[in-house]
């Protein structure tokens, strides 16, 4: 259990250096979810949040959906 929870803590912090370092202006949870959502992607970071002009989290998780 230790193990999990030390792995959140860092995954968290390394979201929270990259967002500072990139000038990303969405929250930190926002991130993680945009990241999260990603993951299968070989997409860069940077590309990444370029690219996605969503206003809402939301809706990337609309458009991963399957109809």
């Amino acid at each position: 259990m230790r193990i999990q929870i030390y792995c959140d803590i860092i995954t968290y912090c390394l979201v929270a250096i990259v967002q500072h370092d990139m000038k990303i202006e969405r929250s930190v949870y926002e991130v993680l979810q945009i990241v999260g959502i990603s993951l299968a992607g070989k997409t860069h970071l940077h590309d990444l949040f370029n690219k996605s002009n969503f206003k809402n989290v939301k809706d990337i998780y609309a458009s991963s959906e399957p109809n």
